[in-house]
């Protein structure tokens, strides 16, 4: 799992500038000035502020879905793509007890999930982190669900804000109780 783990490190350190960390709903994030993302083992470091994730399957997608996302989908990393926000979210019991059949069937059939970021591609790259798959209780460790890292280039922010607005006025954010989203800008070398 190692190779699949990452970490957002907020400190004073890093490459990406906060420029705005806005609680949505639930408990906010104290203020930091940067971000760093690390991978393997150093995203076991013990820092004050850490939220930790890893890639993992795609559990909620299609095989034709897959195929078009891959398609037009861009890696994250762009030069041009100096923009950048992290969205953690933390959904409801009420979520959790639903079965992955009902989960798809709120995310993609009703709330059009996957079908509304596709028309974002590729002007914004995104990866989704999964917390839950770490193992460790909110309670415990992780208080979030689910990572969202998206890049950008400046000229996309308008399209960017869209999305938001697009994905969160669905029923699927019915069930989000908890959501922080943090803008930053990718500081020059």
């Amino acid at each position: 799992m190692l190779d699949r783990l990452s970490a957002f490190i907020g400190d004073d350190n890093g490459p990406w500038r906060v420029t705005r960390i806005d609680a949505l709903c639930g408990e906010p994030l104290p203020t930091v000035q940067r971000i760093a993302v690390v991978t393997g083992a150093k995203a076991l470091a013990q820092q004050s502020w850490l939220l930790r994730g890893v890639t993992s399957n795609e559990r909620y997608v299609g095989t034709e879905e897959k195929q078009k996302l891959l398609a037009v989908q861009e890696g994250l990393g762009r030069t041009q793509a100096t923009m950048a926000a992290l969205i953690p979210i933390r959904k409801s019991a009420a979520w959790w007890l639903l079965s992955q059949q009902e989960r798809r069937e709120i995310l993609e059939e009703r709330s059009h999930h996957i079908q509304i970021g596709m028309a974002y591609l590729p002007a914004i790259a995104r990866r989704l982190f999964h917390c839950r798959d770490l193992g460790i209780p909110a309670a415990n460790g992780e208080p979030f669900d689910f990572l969202t890292w998206f890049e950008f280039a400046p000229g996309d922010t308008p399209r960017f804000d869209d999305l938001l607005a697009e994905l969160r006025g669905t029923l699927e954010w019915t069930f989000v109780e908890r959501e922080t989203e943090i803008r930053l800008v990718r500081i020059a070398d």
